[in-house]
């Protein structure tokens, strides 16, 4: 299927679905600390997306029971929030949620540490969201899609991590998930031509080792299989003729990163 071309009044309410989607992880971020719960972490995002007067994209979505998404160290994405799991010193722990204003959604996801966190853990933070960047250098119009993917994939991999390759960024509107499909990882083609007006949520899931993964008996949660750190950077972007615009950032974040794309 073909990608789907947002209209200037889709784009609009998705810059404000993002621009709130920003709002809440920089918040939610400030909340982390040793001795929460994941549940903790849950009920306060979806206070933070409700009080924005947006739907919590994730709840219930596909059966999914949480409106936040909490993988804490080789739990790569899918984390389900629970009470019984408390958070240390030197945790790290991915938030993946998204919201809906308007009919029109928003995804993005970070990995932030929790109290004194190790340098390879924190390298690798970076990392992650370095290799986003790396793949927003092709993010323009009358560029290939799987350039992104090879630039992500490329980066991560000459610093010796691995790219998760059984699960990709995505198409997105209002829909969660829309063509066309974002690997993190080179393909054997350069894809279809990024045009001006397509909206993607590009999603570098980087393991601290190898890059394979095996599913948690819960049916959801993703783990790397040899029991190593995992990071999450997500973005929902816009494709112009200019290059990548991040809708899922603060105003502020925004005027930061617009040097780095």
């Amino acid at each position: 299927m073909p990608a789907v071309i947002k209209s200037a009044r889709e784009i609009d309410l998705m810059l404000t679905a993002g621009r709130i989607l920003g709002r809440v992880h920089e918040e939610l971020a400030r909340e982390i600390k040793p001795g929460m719960s994941t549940w903790d972490i849950d009920r306060i995002g979806e206070e933070l997306i409700r009080s924005y007067g947006c739907i919590p994209s994730f709840l219930n979505y596909q059966g999914f029971p949480a409106s936040v998404c909490v993988s804490v160290n080789d739990e790569v994405i899918h984390g389900i929030p629970s009470k019984k799991r408390i958070l240390k010193d030197g945790d790290i722990v991915s938030l993946d949620t998204g919201v809906i204003y308007k009919g029109y959604q928003s995804d993005a996801a970070r990995t932030v540490g929790v109290g004194n966190i190790s340098k390879q853990a924190a390298d690798l933070i970076e990392h992650t969201r370095l290799s986003f960047f790396a793949g927003m250098k092709y993010a323009k119009a009358g560029n290939r899609l799987f350039d992104i993917s090879a630039a992500i994939g490329g980066y991560a991999g000459r610093l010796g991590y691995g790219v998760v390759r059984d699960y990709v960024g995505h198409g997105i509107g209002a829909n969660m998930h829309e063509p066309p499909e974002v690997p993190n990882f080179r393909q054997k083609r350069r894809g279809m031509r990024l045009m001006a007006g397509m909206t993607l949520a590009v999603e570098p899931m980087i393991n601290a080792g190898a890059w394979q993964v095996r599913q948690s008996p819960n049916g959801w949660t993703v783990r790397t299989a040899d029991g190593s750190l995992s990071a999450h950077y997500e973005n929902t972007i816009l494709i112009t003729a200019q290059g990548p615009k991040l809708l899922s950032v603060t105003e502020k974040e925004a005027e930061r990163l617009s040097k780095a794309v």
